[in-house]
């Protein structure tokens, strides 16, 4: 029987990153879909970097910022006496913005298929932007955020790349379920590796069949 507090370790940092992205995401995701600033096109291209970069390109850099001796690196020593590097901390700033295209480009799509009319309805009940945003906008792109969360906490769960560049492999701090398995393989525990690969591969699996499920449910309820 395999080690499981990787997989624990897994869901947390999975989690957390989902929570933190959902409020970040959602503002940065309604913004995108409603502005017509020329400004538009480069934080769009900055949001999906990503999803193109090499994981140990963009791992590299995000170890060069979180470092002791960069200057938010150094100032998150003064704040808290924790290095950033190779702690679990560093690893969930890490992973908001390695998975930040998994929350924001399904929340995009979503807003932009309600069109403006219904904020325009809102608005001319004398709605608020914000209670509209929270009365009509949500609402109507729930399907949106349930595919965007469920992106992000699956693509999380299966970081390597960035977790090996930024956190290492610190049984208990950083030792995700994938650097589990990376080094069960070099030390030849196949099976170690394979029971947990599986458990990966068939909760992801499952997840996303329930959300294509969700999905086409909704899309019937309204048709």
């Amino acid at each position: 029987m395999p080690d499981l507090s990787p997989v624990w370790l897994s869901v947390a940092l999975a989690a957390i990153t989902t929570m933190l992205l959902l409020v970040i995401g959602t503002p940065l995701a309604w913004w995108l879909s409603q502005t017509r600033s020329r400004l538009r096109p480069v934080i769009e291209a900055v949001t999906a970097l990503p999803l193109v970069l090499p994981p140990t390109v963009l791992g590299f850099y995000l170890l060069i910022l979180l470092s002791p001796t960069s200057a938010f690196g150094g100032f998150w020593i003064d704040l808290t006496g924790d290095t950033l590097t190779f702690s679990f901390t560093g690893l969930v700033l890490a992973s908001i913005i390695y998975s930040l295209p998994f929350m924001v480009q399904p929340l995009v799509s979503a807003f932009e298929a309600n069109g403006r009319n219904v904020m325009e309805a809102a608005a001319s009940l004398r709605a608020s932007p914000l209670d509209a945003f929270f009365r009509v906008a949500v609402p109507l792109s729930a399907r949106g955020f349930v595919t965007a969360m469920v992106l992000t906490f699956t693509h999380t769960l299966g970081e390597f790349g960035v977790v090996l560049m930024v956190g290492g492999n610190i049984p208990g701090e950083t030792r995700v379920v994938s650097i589990a398995i990376y080094e069960h393989v070099e030390t030849l525990q196949y099976a170690d590796a394979h029971m947990l690969s599986a458990g990966l591969l068939t909760f992801a699996l499952l997840v996303l069949v329930a959300v294509y499920a969700l999905n086409r449910r909704s899309a019937v309820r309204v048709g």
